[in-house]
């Protein structure tokens, strides 16, 4: 393993977190209720546009930590997820913020856990007063589109939520997943009927826009998001030949996943054809765990999709950028998509007039550089919170989904009106990772705690055995969630939006 070396100020910021945690949730969020605007204003430290690193964000849809071959599948075959791991950083435990894909889909472009505004689970959107990576890298001079699967709102222009909306320049992409022959909508027209293989079309999408900046000397930003292997599964004949000798789902499966695959690889020889590799951040990740019923794998992880347990929250994660991870490095420090939007902004030295706060991700600049080893402060997560729903954020039918504010979609909360007097988060699943350890809140307040170094399949559960790392887990826990019920009550703008 290539980790780097500790740093000092990492282990403080980690003490001084579940410090403040353990003394209430007060202490947990102290930043300032601040508003963006619709452009914010970004200030950038360092040299102009030209010394910028081009960054592309590629997701997959629904695949397992275990569903690339370089993660020891027997049968799958990723070679190009495969060279990627083995040129860049290669994550053993990167997380998704969330269990399905909306929520983590919201996750990294803000920054921010899903909770915060309300996108609990799929066909959820985020709130239109989020700031988004799109938004933020297009006031600091890049060109930004969205390439693919969206499902966080809308794509018609008329949806606050639309890729153009938040912050993208250009985009084909659909409300939620799709299949073979697809309609999408480019920059927020009336949808388009397109032929082919899914990832293919949305890769070639990606790679006219990566072209035109390339040509004109432009920064960009690309998110790529992958609509396979979502169920149901029904792969191009040319994708799952090599798996016909399977039994059932398994062809289609496998055919979804070496397709995005290729997809990957398309993307990265472009890149070095383009003569642009070096100083592009590719940074490639799964929204979520695989569903239940497909063939997908976990890795013997427990859990799946809509569960957090690992197999529904660990998911593959690469990074490969060749002017700054100058060598192959593997890292077990966990780390999470709510850590991609502080990432890059961090790396391009921005500072973000108005952002709202907090950010539950922290940067990662220090682990591409080797010298991080632990992660300075925890991971929370928090699957389905008690809410009430008049309708749907977005619905079903294909392009044609409706934006309804979040008026529609009260919070029951807040959870602790008289703070010490009510036990507070049940009937839900909440869990904290914190370096070695994972904690584990049941929906009947059980705890549980597991060694995740010793023990990635979570099989014993030390929390007897550990009484004094429970409660500072627990701690820190229910403080993160409480300031969660304050950003989901709308706190964290000046003008509540919900509740």
């Amino acid at each position: 393993m290539n980790t780097g070396t500790k740093t000092a100020p990492a282990a403080a910021t980690r003490r001084e977190f579940l410090k403040r945690a353990a003394c209430g949730a007060a202490a947990l969020c102290s930043a300032p209720a601040i508003m963006h605007s619709a452009a914010p204003a970004v200030a950038a430290a360092g040299g102009g546009p030209q010394e910028r690193p081009n960054i592309i964000l590629c997701m997959s849809d629904d695949q397992g930590w275990g569903d690339t071959s370089y993660n020891g599948h027997k049968v799958l075959k990723t070679p190009e997820l495969d060279a990627m791991a083995a040129s860049g950083l290669r994550f053993n435990r990167f997380y998704a913020a969330h269990p399905q894909c909306s929520p983590t889909r919201g996750s990294v472009l803000t920054g921010r856990h899903p909770n915060r505004y309300g996108c609990f689970q799929a066909n959820m959107s985020i709130r239109p007063e989020e700031v988004t990576i799109g938004k933020v890298l297009k006031a600091a001079g890049y060109t930004t589109g969205h390439f693919g699967k969206w499902h966080v709102g809308p794509v018609k222009a008329g949806s606050p939520l639309s890729p153009v909306n938040c912050g993208f320049d250009e985009s084909l992409s659909h409300d939620n997943w799709f299949d073979l022959d697809p309609p999408l909508s480019r920059s927020g027209g009336p949808p388009q009927p397109f032929e082919g293989e899914p990832c293919e079309i949305v890769t070639d999408a990606a790679l006219e826009f990566i072209r035109r900046q390339a040509a004109a000397k432009r920064p960009f930003l690309a998110l790529l998001w992958f609509p396979n292997p979502h169920e149901p599964c029904r792969a191009a004949e040319k994708y799952k030949e090599p798996y016909k000798h399977l039994p059932e789902k398994e062809p289609n499966y496998y055919g979804e996943v070496a397709a995005l695959d290729a997809g990957v690889g398309k993307l990265r020889k472009a890149l070095r054809d383009l003569g642009i590799a070096d100083n592009t951040l590719l940074w490639f990740n799964s929204d979520n765990g695989p569903y239940i019923n497909d063939p997908g794998s976990t890795g013997g992880l427990r859990g799946w999709k809509v569960t957090l347990w690992e197999g529904g929250i660990r998911v593959p994660g690469i990074i490969e950028w060749p002017a700054r991870i100058k060598r192959p490095m593997v890292t077990d420090v966990p780390c999470s998509t709510c850590d991609i939007y502080p990432t890059i902004i961090d790396i391009l030295g921005l500072k973000v007039p108005g952002q709202v706060e907090p950010i539950d991700g922290i940067s990662l600049a220090p682990l591409l550089e080797g010298r991080m080893t632990e992660r300075p402060k925890p991971i929370g997560f928090w699957w389905n919170p008690r809410y009430s729903v008049t309708g749907p954020y977005l619905d079903a039918d294909a392009l044609t989904g409706t934006w309804r504010t979040f008026q529609n979609h009260r919070y029951q909360g807040p959870r602790r009106p008289n703070a010490g007097n009510e036990k507070a988060h049940q009937n839900e699943h909440a869990a904290l990772v914190d370096n070695r350890y994972k904690l584990h809140k049941l929906a009947d307040g059980h705890l549980e705690l597991y060694d995740l170094a010793a023990d990635p399949a979570e099989t014993k559960d030390l929390a007897q055995e550990k009484p004094e790392v429970v409660r500072s887990m627990a701690a820190a826990l229910d403080a993160w969630q409480l300031s969660v019920e304050r950003s989901l009550m709308g706190q964290d703008y000046p003008t509540r939006t919900g509740g």
